[in-house]
C-alpha cells in the first residue's frame, strides 16, 4: 500500500521490450537506498515489484495488462517518473490509501497558473466518474490530490509549488496522459450496497 506522497522524481534508465511485457530500469537514489528483491515501489502510481537493484537503479517487470491499462507503455529512456516506496505500518498516512492499481488513464486538459498555485484539469473516463467527488481524493500519476471540482467528463485539482516542483505534474502539458486511481473505499461501498440491493444498514432502523 502507498499514500500518494511522492518521495522523489526519478527517471527511466532503460526499457527492455519483451514478448508480452517489458522490463524497466528506473533510477532513484532515495527509493533504492533500502530496496531489495521483492519490494514494492510505485512508479507513476503503478505498484511494481523490484527484481534487482544495482546502485541507484532498480529493475521491474511490467506485464502486458499493466502496459495496456496505464501510461507506463508510453515511457522512454530519460522520462521522469514519480517514485514512492510502500508505506510501513508505523508511518503516518500523509495522503490517502493508494493501492498502486491503476483504474484507467486520463488526459491533462488545461493548466491555469495562479500566484501561489496552479489549477490543472484532467479528463475522466466515464466508468470512473461516479467514484470522484468534490473534496474527495484521487491519485494522479501516483500523487494523492484533493478534487476541487468535478465537471462533465473531467475534474480539477489545485497544485501547490512543492507538487509542481517535485513531481511529473510540474512539466506535464495539455494532451499528456496520466494514470488515475480512484478512492478504493468508494468502490467497496458501491459493491456492498449493491449486494444488499440498497438496503444495507436498514435492519433494526426505527
Amino acid at each position: 500500500m502507498f499514500t500518494g506522497i511522492v518521495e522523489e522524481l526519478g527517471e527511466i534508465a532503460g526499457i527492455e521490450p519483451l514478448t508480452d511485457a517489458a522490463r524497466l530500469s528506473i533510477r532513484g537514489g532515495t527509493v533504492t537506498a533500502d530496496a531489495g528483491h521483492g519490494d514494492s515501489i510505485a512508479v507513476n502510481g503503478v505498484c511494481l515489484t523490484v527484481v534487482d537493484v544495482d546502485g541507484d537503479v532498480f529493475t521491474a517487470d511490467v506485464m502486458k495488462e499493466t502496459l495496456d491499462r496505464s501510461c507506463l507503455g508510453a515511457l522512454e529512456a530519460g522520462s521522469p517518473v514519480n517514485l514512492e516506496r510502500a508505506v510501513r505500518a508505523d508511518q503516518r498516512l500523509g495522503g490517502h490509501i493508494v493501492q498502486g492499481h491503476v483504474d484507467g488513464t486520463g488526459t491533462l486538459l488545461s493548466r491555469e497558473p495562479g500566484e501561489h498555485w496552479e489549477i490543472v484539469r484532467i479528463s475522466l473516463p466515464p466508468e470512473l466518474d461516479r467514484y470522484v467527488v468534490e473534496k474527495g481524493s484521487i491519485a494522479v500519476d501516483g500523487i494523492s490530490l484533493t478534487v476541487m471540482e468535478v465537471g462533465s467528463g473531467g475534474f480539477a485539482v489545485s497544485l501547490i509549488p512543492t507538487t509542481l516542483r517535485l513531481t511529473t505534474l510540474g512539466a506535464k502539458r495539455a494532451g499528456d496522459p496520466v494514470n488515475l486511481e480512484v478512492d478504493v473505499i468508494a468502490k467497496h461501498v458501491e459493491k456492498l450496497v449493491g449486494a444488499y440491493g440498497g438496503t444495507a444498514g436498514r435492519e433494526g432502523a426505527s
